[in-house]
């Protein structure tokens, strides 16, 4: 198939979906060690410029947030169904991207994933045992300490998190309780697509190259979820990225990392000193 022709953000189901909506049901397991259950859900993927070059740091703000808008369509249209819908954008083939227009993913599931139920434990565990929701509190303590903080804004702030495991990984917040990214305000919108351009110009001008990563946004969960009180839950995008030293030099997470725990190779607060004191200026677009 052919794509039409396209000006700004365009949808399409994904050729190799890893979801269906119509998985068979799995036969009866004859021991508890070998259970399976069926996946069900729809794979859709988002391009977010027609120019094959424009990655989201060069695009204008108008053009960042007509993804933002894009994305939280598709969480309201899928999430009316469906109890989660993981947007994520694995970018440059370091990250495993075989495609390299400037595009993301959304794969809306039957069933919530194991990092999501992860979250919604310990944040609800968090809410019950302190009263406030617990991604609430850290940005607000985030935003006082200033040790790990790499840019913020009125609405949101990014931050190297406490626990960060991969040397460039942050934490990008809302300052507001907000469950869902279509719940954003229209100013949080545009703040947000600040924020997104001004960290991810500095990624790029790190090692001055168009940097990898892998991100995601999480929220609530969706579909039956939506008529229960999810107050617990605070929307929060995670970056990945896997470059430790240079444009080439790479952190592994082997040996000891697979068996055991992982191990920092430079404190958040270091990685955060060094995305923080990067220009917002573009490396392609400084004067000369």
């Amino acid at each position: 198939q052919v794509n039409p022709q396209y000006e700004g953000t365009f949808v399409f189901p994904n050729d190799f979906p890893a979801l269906q909506p119509d998985a068979p049901e799995p036969g009866d397991s004859d021991h508890p060690l070998f259970r399976a259950a069926a996946a069900r859900g729809v794979c859709k993927v988002m391009c977010f410029h027609p120019w094959s070059d424009l990655t989201l740091p060069l695009m204008s703000l108008v053009e960042i947030r007509a993804v933002i808008d894009a994305w939280a369509e598709l969480e309201d249209e899928l999430g009316a169904s469906y109890p989660w819908v993981q947007i994520f954008e694995n970018k440059g083939a370091m990250m495993g991207c075989s495609n390299p227009h400037p595009h993301c993913q959304v794969w809306a599931s039957s069933f919530l994933p194991n990092e999501a139920c992860l979250e919604d434990r310990t944040q609800r565990q968090h809410l019950s045992q302190h009263g406030v929701p617990m991604l609430l509190e850290y940005a607000e303590q985030e935003a006082r300490r200033k040790e790990r903080l790499v840019v913020e804004n009125e609405d949101w702030i990014v931050v190297v998190p406490y626990w960060a495991t991969w040397p460039y990984q942050t934490l990008l917040l809302p300052r507001r309780h907000v469950c869902h990214l279509q719940d954003l305000r229209d100013g949080e919108r545009d703040s947000l697509a600040s924020i997104m351009k001004r960290l991810l110009i500095k990624y790029d001008n790190l090692f001055e190259i168009s940097f990898p990563y892998s991100m995601g946004w999480h929220g609530a969960p969706t579909g039956p979820y939506l008529e229960e009180d999810c107050g617990h839950w605070q929307l929060h995008a995670h970056y990945y990225p896997p470059l430790l030293r240079s444009a080439t030099v790479r952190k592994f997470m082997v040996g000891y990392e697979m068996l055991a725990q992982a191990q920092r190779d430079l404190t958040p607060e270091q990685a955060a000193e060094r995305l923080r004191n990067l220009p917002e200026v573009h490396y392609k677009q400084r004067s000369k």
